[in-house]
């Protein structure tokens, strides 16, 4: 089971990162190029990217549940850093960023004209994204 849903995150993961990278780059063009005049394909793009996340967040939440669930000592994940930012770090960042991303899509929905505000908001749901985005593990650097 634990190995069903490591697949289905790191698989989901790819999908997230080009989800993230169309998110920025319509965010980008949307208030640089169209004068924040919010479009149809910004819309989309962060529902998807929200969807996305609510997605690979719960199926998250599920494993690192099923594996807390071993027996492991708090107290050593929190020495270690790696074990500190699988168990600690990556689900607290992507958490956030996910409620960032909730928060950003209903603000997109309801705009005409995309904000500084959304921009930022933007930019620090991806930045949260993209330190807690396990670059080694997938990439294998």
């Amino acid at each position: 089971m634990y190995e069903i849903l490591r697949n289905a995150h790191k698989g989901f993961g790819y999908l997230e990162l080009v989800l993230v990278a169309l998110f920025i780059i319509s965010l980008a063009i949307t208030s640089f190029g169209y004068s924040g005049k919010v479009n149809k394909f910004l819309k989309k793009i962060t529902l998807f990217t929200m969807i996305f996340f609510h997605i690979q967040f719960l199926i998250g939440i599920v494993m690192l549940v099923i594996h807390f669930t071993g027996g492991m000592d708090m107290g050593a994940v929190m020495k270690d850093s790696a074990l500190r930012f699988q168990y600690v770090e990556h689900p607290f960042s992507m958490l956030v960023a996910a409620i960032l991303m909730t928060i950003i899509n209903k603000k997109v929905k309801n705009a005409d004209i995309l904000s500084l505000k959304i921009f930022f908001m933007g930019l620090l749901a991806t930045a949260l994204f993209a330190f807690a985005f396990p670059w080694a593990k997938v990439f294998g650097l």
